[in-house]
């Protein structure tokens, strides 16, 4: 665990090197749990959220997208529950004076436990080799069953505190536990309380008129709240989707593991509307969907689970994460929910108006329920950056520090270079680019040597680097050289479009999908 944490602090020391992220307001000493994308930051996102996007709205003819206003009637949030009931369990410690969530204590707590089981196990593994049962040993091996015994009364606990909302009784469990401060490493906690995570402000120009509005703290509600609005203009008929990519907001307490948690952060969501009766066909469509959307970057199958949820929000009858295997462990970068007609209701509800939709196949009119698929840009990010990092040993005793970004989302495309600065081969380089930079985003690179060179491209994750030599200019050949093998082959710059778009376009992707 210590190594994989070493290796996730040269991943954030990586990102802010090579322009990707950036501490916010750094000259001024930062802002907690606050950051800004680079420049090559910016174009990775950008391109997660284009793959997101098309994939969503190209591929389905019945989901179209919207972009909702930041700010919203502040009784929208009463009823959809934020106000009362969105909140955090947190707990402090007396001594280090820090404060956690105590269900985040727990989880890793548990987690504990399950690296303690792996680890007899893996040891068994090694000790009988290929005759090895593993199944056997869980059930016979007295340690590890101690300790799955002791892992489910505990989980047992812990859900039926969390479905509760029971704070002493989740104080209990870390308490009988003993469960420390990993910074003090007592046991001096206080009380568990709630906090409401939305950050308000006042809209008006007088004190006497001014409104009290908060920060939306996820993008879902600016959809249902339009659902009447894109339904009867987009004349669209149920099923169907809307699609929304935008800032959220949470003034979260414990903010951590850099963009992982952050209180300014980006959603993807897509909210679908279904007969009621027909959710768990569409719950079941859309979590086999988006989990093969993730796949398709060919990061690793095995770094991907599914994770049930225990503890249903009030308003679901159904609900799953994606968790991807992060340095710090596997955790959640999206969730599908079913959250039956709670929203709509609460809206019709709250608003007097009558949200509701004529199905002529039935000839009657109903609330819709619907399906959501929400995912974190920031975290999605970050499982990319996380699973392309790689300090590579190579022969010679020298090594290189490569990011393997799916080409289709890496910031740059492809790199051009004159072998040497002179005998007109930058005049040759540039007419590439320039012939190139119309559809991949492409720099010239001429400083330095042309080994420093490609270890600066290997670094910000650029799939080709295309290198011109004094042959370029005989035969009008280039060699181009591929990022993962580093292997280089010679190719004629009439190909090279072709190429390229081959191997970094999203529809590649896209395809993949079908």
């Amino acid at each position: 665990m210590a190594q994989q944490e070493d290796v996730f602090k040269k991943i954030i020391a990586h990102s802010k090197e090579y322009g990707f992220v950036f501490p916010s307001s750094e000259i001024y000493d930062g802002l907690s749990a606050v950051y800004d994308y680079g420049q090559n930051g910016v174009e990775l996102k950008n391109n997660i959220k284009r793959y997101w996007w098309e994939a969503m709205t190209l591929l389905h003819e019945n989901i179209v997208g919207i972009d909702s206003a930041i700010f919203m009637h502040p009784t929208i949030w009463k009823a959809s529950g934020h106000v009362d009931a969105f909140n955090d369990p947190l707990i402090d410690n007396r001594d280090s004076k820090k404060r956690y969530r105590a269900d985040v204590l727990i989880e890793d707590h548990i987690a504990k436990i399950d690296d303690k089981i792996n680890k007899e196990v893996e040891k068994a593994r090694k000790r009988f080799g290929e005759s090895f049962d593993e199944e056997m040993f869980c059930q016979t091996n007295a340690r590890v069953k101690e300790h799955k015994d002791h892992r489910e009364a505990l989980h047992q606990r812990f859900s039926d505190a969390m479905n509760d909302n029971d704070l002493k009784a989740l104080r209990q469990i870390i308490i009988d536990e003993e469960i420390v401060d990993p910074i003090s490493g007592t046991k001096n906690w206080t009380e568990v309380r709630q906090f409401n995570l939305m950050f308000r402000t006042e809209m008006g120009s007088t004190a006497d008129g001014a409104m009290t509005v908060y920060l939306r703290p996820e993008t879902a509600q600016g959809i249902f709240v339009n659902y009447l609005n894109v339904q009867k203009t987009g004349r669209m008929r149920i099923p169907f989707g809307i699609a929304q990519i935008g800032k959220a907001f949470r003034n979260e307490i414990v903010a951590r593991q850099f963009i992982f948690r952050m209180r300014e952060f980006e959603q993807m969501e897509m909210q679908f509307f279904v007969r009621p009766g027909d959710e768990m066909k569409w719950f079941g469509y859309w979590k086999e969907w988006r989990l093969r959307w993730h796949k398709a970057l060919g990061l690793g199958d095995d770094k991907y689970r599914y994770h049930d949820h225990e503890k249903l929000a009030h308003y679901a009858n159904a609900a799953t994460d994606i968790e991807f295997r992060m340095p710090f462990g596997f955790k959640e970068v999206e969730g599908i929910h079913s959250r039956t007609n709670f929203d709509l209701s609460q809206h019709e509800k709250f608003s007097g108006k009558k949200i509701q939709y004529f199905d002529p196949e039935l000839n009657q009119s109903y609330t819709p329920y619907v399906i959501e698929t929400s995912i974190g840009v920031d975290r999605m990010f970050l499982s990319v950056l996380c699973s392309s990092y790689e300090e590579q040993k190579l022969e010679g005793g020298d090594s290189r520090v490569v990011l393997h970004l799916p080409a289709a989302l890496a910031p740059v495309k492809c790199a051009v270079m004159p072998l040497v600065r002179k005998d007109g081969l930058p005049e040759k380089a540039r007419e590439i680019v320039d012939d190139l930079k119309f559809d991949f985003s492409t720099h010239y690179d001429e400083k330095d040597s042309i080994g420093k060179r490609y270890r600066r491209q290997d670094a910000v994750g650029t799939p080709y680097c295309i290198t011109v030599d004094h042959q370029t200019l005989e035969d009008n050949t280039v060699t181009l050289r591929h990022r993962d093998s580093m292997e280089q082959e010679r190719v004629a710059i009439a190909d090279l479009h072709k190429l390229i778009h081959d191997r970094v376009s999203l529809n590649s992707l896209l395809r993949k999908l079908k």
